[in-house]
C-alpha cells in the first residue's frame, strides 16, 4: 500500500492478448511470458502492472486515480467465497445472464498483526506459569475448612482432626464481630470438635461428676489428659472452656444458638448463663459476637428451601426457557415480514401521544382562564418546592405544549427529510432476517462463545483462590491485658520459653492470618493484577473471536452475487478457522486495548472505594471525572472494535487500518448509522420486551396454579418467585443471545452495503452486490453484459 500497489482482483474482462498469453502456459513473473519479462528487465525499465489471471486469482495492480499512496475505496476487494468464475460474453445461467465478479479467495489472506499475536501466546504462556506457580504454593483448604489455634485444618482427612469438622471457641465474647471469626483472629483459644455442645455447664460443675467431665473433656485441647488437675489450674493454662453453652454449626463453626422468643433473646431457653466463675450474665453478651451468625443461619435456611423449589421445579423452567428460545427465533423470523410495520407503527404512536399531549396541555391552559392565581408569571412565582404549585399556572401548560409542538414538528420534518434512510434501515433488517435464515447455525455460535468466556473465568477465579492461598500460616501474641508485645509475630514451638509469658502471663500465641516474608508473598498483589488483566484480555479476545466470526459468515452472504448459491457451504466454520489463521493478532490488538481501559476503570473503582471516608472533595470530584472520562472511552473503544473487527472479515486488512476505514466509512454516513441504530434498537428492545414479559407472564400464572388446564401439575413451591425470576432471567439472556447475533448481521451487512454503494455504481465492471428490495428502493441497476 505505501507504493500504489494493492493485490485485488480485477473486475473487467482481460484483454484478449493477455488471455492468451496466461493460457499459454509460458508466464514469468506476475503472469506475462518469461521472454517479455526478461526484456523489460534487460532495459532496465519497470514492468507494468501484472495482468488479470482468471478465474479468481489474486494479482497486485497500482492502484487506479493516480496511483495514490493510500489505497482508495475503489481498489479494496470485498470478502466473497471465490466460487465466481469469469465472464464470458454469453455465461450461461445467472441472473439476465450476468456472471458475478471475482474476489479473493480465503487462501490468499496474510496474517496481520503479528506481534501482537506473538505477545499474546507470550503472556498465555505466563499466565499459565502463573497458574502453575499458584496451584503449587496454594492450598484452597484454607477457604473451604476452618483453622484452629494451631493452624491445622478441621474435618480434614488424612489428619488428627479428621473426624472433627467444627471449631470450637473457648471464649465467644472475645469475638468482638463476626468478621473476626471468619478471618481466624478472635483472640481466645480454637479447638476442632467433632459437635458442638448442646447444653449449658461450666468446668467447675462438670469436674465433680465423672459423666459430664468426660462429655465436657472433648472441648478441651487434645493434650489435656490429667483429670485429676485442679479446675483453677485448667482454667489458669487455659487447657478447656471454662462454660460451654448451646451453639449451632454454621460456616463449621460453633456459634451460640441464639433465638428469639416474644422479643426476649435466649440461648437454649435461657435468658442468662454460668461463665463458669460464679458469675451470671445475659445471654444478650454472647449477641454481640453471634449477631451476624444468626443471619447467616437464615440465609442458609433460606438457601436450602431455595434449593428444595429448583429440585421440583427445573424441569419446568427448562421447558419455559426453550419457549423463549423459540419465541426468539420465530420473532427473527418474523422481522422479515413484520419489521416495516412495527417500526411505523411505532412511529405513528410516537406521533399521535405527542399530539394528545399538546391536545392536554391546550385543554388544561383553557380550562385554568379566569381562574384566581392562575395568570402569575412562572419569573413572579419563583422556585417552589411543591412541584404541583406550577400545575396551576397558565403559563406552565403554555410552556409544555410549545415544547410539545416543537418536538412534534422535529419529528414529522426528520420523517419527511429521513424517510429514505428509514426505508434503507428496515430493508437492512430484513435482509438480515434472511441471511440468518440461511446461517441458522450462527444462532447456536453464541454457546461457543459462552463455553470459552465459562473457561476463562473457571481459570481466573481457580487461580484467584490458589494464590490469596499460597501464603503461610502466621501466629501472633493475644492477651486480655495491656502488653506491649500484643499484636506481635510469635513461634509456638519456642513461645512457652520466651519473655513473652514471663511479662505477659496471660498472653497466648495463637494463629492469626496466613501471609508471608519471601518474595514470592511480597510480589503476590503483582501476581493478581496479572492475574486481573489477563482475564480481561482473554474475555475480550474470545468475544472478539465470535465477532469476526459470525461477521465472517454474514458477509459471505452479502458478498455473494447470486444468493445463496454463490456462498460457502459452511461459511461459520470458515469464517472461524479464518479468523483463528490470519487475524489472531489483530483481534489480540483490539482485545488488548480495551483490557488496558478496563483494568484502568477497576483501579479508578478501587481508589473510588478506598477515599469514600476521606474528606478530600477536590480527589473525589478528579476521581470522578476520570471514571466518565473512561467510562466514555471504553463505550467509544468497544464500538470502533466492533466495526473494526467486520472490516477484518470483510477485508483482511490490521486492526489499525480497519478501524480507521470503518471509522471514517461511518462518519461519511452518519445520518443513516444514526437511523440504523435507533431503529434496531427499538426493534431488540421490543423483541427482548415482548418475549421476556410473555415467558414471564406465563411462568408466573403456571407457578402460581392460576392456569385451571394444569393446575394439578404446577409443583408446589416454598417461594414462586424464585423459578419465575429464573425463568425471566434466562429468557432475558437467550433473547439477548439470540440479537447479538442478530445485531451483528445487521452492523455486518450495514458495513457491507455502504462499502458496496462507494466502489460500484452497477456497471458491468463493477455492478452492485446488494439485494433487489435495496436496489430497488435506491433505484439502482446493474447494467447488463
Amino acid at each position: 500500500m505505501g507504493t500504489g500497489w494493492g493485490c485485488h482482483l480485477a473486475v473487467s474482462p482481460p484483454p484478449s492478448s493477455l488471455v492468451s498469453m496466461a493460457a499459454s502456459g509460458s508466464q514469468g513473473r506476475g503472469g506475462f511470458p518469461a521472454s517479455l519479462g526478461r526484456r523489460w528487465e534487460s532495459e532496465g525499465k519497470t514492468p507494468p502492472p501484472p495482468p488479470v489471471v482468471f478465474p479468481t486469482e489474486p494479482v497486485c495492480s497500482p492502484s487506479p486515480q493516480g496511483r495514490r499512496r493510500n489505497m482508495t475505496r475503489s481498489s479494496k476487494v470485498p470478502f466473497t467465497t471465490g466460487k465466481s468464475s469469469p465472464p464470458p460474453p454469453k455465461p450461461p445461467g445467472g441472473a439476465g445472464g450476468r456472471a458475478h465478479v471475482p474476489a479473493p479467495l480465503p487462501g490468499h489472506r496474510g496474517c496481520t498483526d503479528v506481534a501482537c499475536c506473538i505477545l499474546l501466546v507470550l503472556a498465555i504462556v505466563g499466565y499459565v506459569v502463573v497458574g502453575v506457580v499458584a496451584w503449587t504454593h496454594g492450598d484452597p483448604r484454607k477457604v473451604i475448612y476452618p483453622t484452629d489455634s494451631r493452624g491445622q485444618f478441621c474435618g480434614h482427612q488424612g489428619t488428627a482432626n479428621e473426624g472433627k469438622p467444627f471449631l470450637f471457641y473457648f471464649d465467644i465474647v472475645k469475638c468482638a464481630s463476626p468478621l473476626v471469626l471468619l478471618q481466624f483472629q478472635c483472640p481466645t483459644t480454637q479447638i476442632c470438635v467433632s459437635q458442638c455442645p448442646d447444653r449449658y455447664m461450666t468446668y467447675l460443675s462438670a469436674y465433680s461428676v465423672p459423666a459430664n467431665l468426660q462429655y465436657y473433656r472433648q472441648f478441651c485441647v487434645p493434650e489435656f489428659g490429667d483429670v485429676s488437675k485442679a479446675p483453677t489450674e485448667v482454667l489458669r493454662d487455659k487447657e478447656c472452656p471454662a462454660m460451654l453453652f448451646p451453639s449451632t454449626p454454621l460456616a463449621r463453626r460453633c456459634l451460640p444458638a441464639i433465638q428469639a422468643k416474644k422479643g426476649v433473646i435466649m440461648v437454649g431457653n435461657e435468658t442468662t448463663y454460668d461463665d463458669g466463675l460464679g458469675n451470671r450474665r445475659n445471654v444478650t453478651e454472647l449477641l454481640e459476637g453471634a449477631r451476624k451468625a444468626n443471619v447467616v443461619l437464615e440465609m442458609r435456611q433460606l438457601a436450602m428451601k431455595i434449593f428444595e423449589d429448583y429440585t421440583v421445579s427445573w424441569y419446568w423452567i427448562i421447558i419455559g426457557l426453550v419457549i423463549a428460545m423459540v419465541a426468539s427465533l420465530i420473532f427473527i423470523v418474523l422481522l422479515r415480514f413484520l419489521a416495516g410495520i412495527m417500526v411505523w407503527v411505532m412511529i405513528v404512536l410516537v406521533i399521535l401521544v405527542l399530539g394528545y399531549g399538546i391536545f392536554h396541555c391546550y385543554m388544561e391552559y383553557a380550562k385554568l382562564k379566569g381562574e384566581a392565581g392562575s395568570d402569575v408569571s412562572l419569573t413572579d412565582l419563583g422556585f417552589q418546592t411543591d412541584l404541583r404549585v406550577y400545575l396551576h399556572l397558565r403559563q406552565t401548560w403554555l410552556a409544555f405544549m410549545i415544547i410539545l409542538c416543537v418536538v412534534e414538528v422535529i419529528i414529522i420534518l426528520l420523517l419527511i427529510f429521513l424517510r429514505k434512510r428509514i426505508l434503507i434501515a428496515i430493508a437492512l433488517i430484513k435482509e438480515a432476517s434472511r441471511a440468518v435464515g440461511h446461517i441458522m447455525m450462527s444462532l447456536l455460535f453464541p454457546l461457543c462463545t459462552f463455553f470459552l468466556l465459562c473457561l476463562c473465568i473457571a481459570y481466573w477465579a481457580s487461580t484467584a483462590v490458589f494464590l490469596s492461598t499460597s501464603n503461610e500460616a502466621v501466629y501472633k501474641v493475644f492477651n486480655e491485658s495491656a502488653c506491649q508485645f500484643s499484636g506481635q509475630t510469635c513461634s509456638p514451638e519456642k513461645f512457652n520459653t520466651s519473655n513473652v509469658t514471663k511479662l505477659c502471663p496471660d498472653a497466648q500465641c495463637l494463629f492469626a492470618f496466613y501471609g508471608g516474608e519471601t518474595a514470592y508473598h511480597k510480589y503476590l498483589i503483582v501476581l493478581q493484577f496479572f492475574n486481573v488483566f489477563m482475564f480481561f484480555w482473554l474475555v475480550n479476545f474470545v468475544i472478539a473471536l465470535g465477532q469476526v466470526t459470525l461477521a465472517g459468515a454474514f458477509a459471505s452472504y452479502y458478498w455473494a452475487f447470486k444468493k445463496p448459491d454463490d456462498m460457502p457451504a459452511f461459511p461459520l466454520f470458515s469464517a472461524f478457522g479464518r479468523a483463528l489463521r490470519y487475524h489472531t493478532g489483530s483481534l489480540a490488538f483490539g482485545s488488548l486495548i480495551l483490557a488496558i481501559v478496563q483494568v484502568i476503570r477497576v483501579t479508578l473503582e478501587y481508589l473510588d472505594h478506598r477515599l469514600k471516608a476521606a474528606d478530600n472533595k477536590f480527589a473525589k470530584f478528579l476521581l470522578g471525572c476520570l471514571k466518565c472520562c473512561f467510562w466514555c472511552l471504553e463505550k467509544f473503544i468497544k464500538f470502533l472494535n466492533r466495526n473494526a473487527y467486520i472490516m477484518i472479515a470483510v477485508y483482511g486488512t490490521n486492526f489499525c487500518t480497519s478501524a480507521r476505514n470503518a471509522f471514517f466509512l461511518l462518519m461519511r454516513n452518519i445520518i443513516r448509522v444514526a437511523v440504523l441504530d435507533k431503529v434496531t434498537d427499538f426493534l431488540f428492545f421490543l423483541g427482548k420486551l415482548l418475549i421476556v414479559g410473555s415467558v414471564g407472564i406465563l411462568a408466573f400464572f403456571f407457578f402460581t396454579h392460576r392456569i385451571k388446564l394444569v393446575e394439578d401439575t404446577a409443583p408446589s413451591l416454598n417461594y414462586y418467585w424464585v423459578p419465575i425470576l429464573t425463568v425471566i432471567v434466562g429468557s432475558y439472556l437467550i433473547a439477548h443471545g439470540f440479537f447479538s447475533v442478530y445485531g451483528m448481521c445487521v452492523d455486518t451487512l450495514f458495513l457491507c452495503f455502504l462499502e458496496d454503494l462507494e466502489r460500484n455504481d452497477g456497471s458491468a465492471e463493477k455492478p452492485y452486490f446488494m439485494s433487489p428490495d435495496l436496489k430497488k428502493l435506491l433505484k439502482k441497476t446493474n447494467k447488463e453484459v
